[in-house]
């Protein structure tokens, strides 16, 4: 049975619409055992992203960005935010974007990126799925200062690390982005054994 089968849209109440959509769905879901039972969740839409590792066997390196988070600092976070660079995808396709992204941010032009897997990142609350890519990058790939777009409020650092420091970072929390935490398991698994 699929699960379109398993579930009946009651109604759809629109709580917020700024940056996102932040919707109240109540339903009915058809148990394992057969019985209906009332639900009610809110989701919140912002579109869909991509988000890439840049990476260079040669020197063991990897491009991060820094960036100041606001749901991180009222979180308690008080540091900017070490994550891969990433951006919603606004219609576009998401090698489109993260070629797009990464130049934005990092200055970086790339060459071949390759998809890596697609993931959703918050499936309880939030509809985003991210499509992550990895892309070799070499000195001359870098074309801009990169920084980021200000009138969109980004104010991006791009730091090279050492793979084995960005591995150590997770370990000891500078790195608490699941998006780049993700990559660079991947990363460890398939590009730096």
């Amino acid at each position: 049975m699929s699960i379109a089968a398993r579930v009946r849209i009651l109604g759809v109440e629109t709580l917020s619409h700024d940056w996102g959509a932040l919707k109240k769905t109540t339903f009915e879901y058809s148990r394992n055992d057969g019985s209906w039972q009332k639900q009610s969740r809110e989701t919140y839409d912002r579109g869909n992203a991509a988000t890439i590792l840049l990476y260079n066997l040669a020197q063991r390196t990897v491009i991060l960005t820094q960036q100041f988070r606001y749901p991180a600092f009222v979180m308690g976070h008080d540091t900017l935010l070490l994550e891969t660079p990433a951006g919603l995808l606004d219609d576009a396709t998401p090698e489109t974007r993260i070629r797009a992204e990464t130049e934005e941010e990092t200055g970086y032009r790339l060459r071949e990126p390759r998809k890596v897997f697609e993931a959703f990142m918050s499936p309880g609350s939030v509809t985003e799925k991210l499509t992550f890519y990895v892309a070799a990058y070499e000195p001359q790939d870098k074309v801009s200062a990169g920084g980021g777009i200000a009138s969109e409020g980004e104010d991006i650092d791009t730091l090279e690390v050492p793979f084995a420091d960005a591995m150590a970072m997770i370990t000891d929390g500078r790195i608490l982005d699941a998006k780049t935490i993700m990559l660079l398991q991947h990363a460890a698994l398939t590009l730096f054994r």
